[in-house]
């Protein structure tokens, strides 16, 4: 089932189209990579979502029902603009935002303290926002963002400015989270994580969308059918065999060597070691599956 379903949505500013038909279903309990070059339109989507602006013309539903004002109480939303009040204390800040969510205040106090201490920030409770260094500052909006547990939650560049370490943290929250049964769609320029999170996604550039679907199945319909294998063997002992495969290339590797296969349409691995093992020892055998960062260049050049 669909959590969000975006249907045939336009959105234009003045004669700028920021939006052009643009239909996404984003499936209950699964990241969604929401993808585009900057100005692509991804952000007025994320916008529309969350009823910050209303589309022209197409409609967005929510479990399954054209989306209400009554929703956002559903939704966290953590915008690529960051914004806290810096001349407020950081416990007060916290407690002001969880309790614009509808959280009460003891509730809202328990629920932070918890969060503060797993996020190392607790001394900080009573310290000013401008006091705060911009990694810790986005440890507080992620915190409030995610406080209420919210079903949906949208996360336009969640890790910016974040080392590995604290980088691996938010990762592993968004996943625990999932793990739950939340939705979260992650809009991001980093295809590293795409790849280590996302379900599916939706590419979206000049406000259009050019791709969508399962991401494994994506990065396999822009594959070439290569494989890659590591054998022991000397010289170039393998062979091109017409009938399952042709050698790209063959070299020294560490020891051993490295071939690529271009393996013909519809012939099963099985059947091509089968033929290899006949020839050399085989060390590894993996197919080239394209990066996502390589499917993105190519499809928004």
């Amino acid at each position: 089932m669909s959590i969000v379903r975006c249907n045939n949505v336009v959105k234009r500013f003045n004669q700028f189209t920021a939006l052009d038909s643009v239909s996404i279903d984003v499936p209950e309990a699964s990241i969604f990579g929401l993808l585009g070059p900057n100005g692509a339109g991804k952000t007025t989507l994320i916008r529309i979502i969350n009823q910050i602006t209303m589309p022209d013309t197409g409609e967005v539903q929510f479990k399954g029902r054209p989306i209400q004002p009554s929703d956002i109480a559903y939704i966290g939303y953590l915008p690529e603009e960051r914004g806290l009040y810096k001349k407020m204390k950081v416990g007060d800040q916290a407690m002001y935002l969880a309790r614009l969510k509808g959280m009460s205040h003891s509730e809202a106090s328990s629920e932070l303290k918890k969060w503060f201490v797993k996020f190392g920030i607790q001394a900080w409770w009573n310290k000013k926002v401008e006091e705060l260094s911009k990694g810790m500052a986005q440890k507080v909006q992620f915190i409030t963002t995610v406080l209420h547990k919210p079903s949906l939650l949208i996360l336009d560049e969640p890790f910016s400015g974040f080392d590995p370490v604290n980088v691996q943290l938010i990762r592993n929250e968004i996943l625990d989270m999932k793990a739950n049964g939340a939705t979260i769609i992650l809009s991001t320029h980093n295809m590293e994580s795409v790849e280590e999170l996302c379900d599916n996604i939706a590419l979206i550039n000049k406000s259009k969308l050019i791709l969508s679907g399962g991401l494994d199945q994506i990065r396999r319909d822009h594959g070439k059918s290569e494989v890659e294998i590591i054998y022991r063997g000397s010289g170039s002992s393998l062979a091109t065999l017409d009938s399952l495969y042709r050698v790209v290339s063959d070299e020294e590797h560490k020891g051993g060597r490295r071939a690529v296969l271009d393996v013909n349409k519809g012939v099963a691995s099985s059947a091509v070691l089968g033929e290899l093992i006949r020839e050399a020892d085989i060390v590894s055998y993996r197919e080239l599956i394209p990066r996502m960062n390589d499917i993105f260049i190519k499809l928004v050049s």
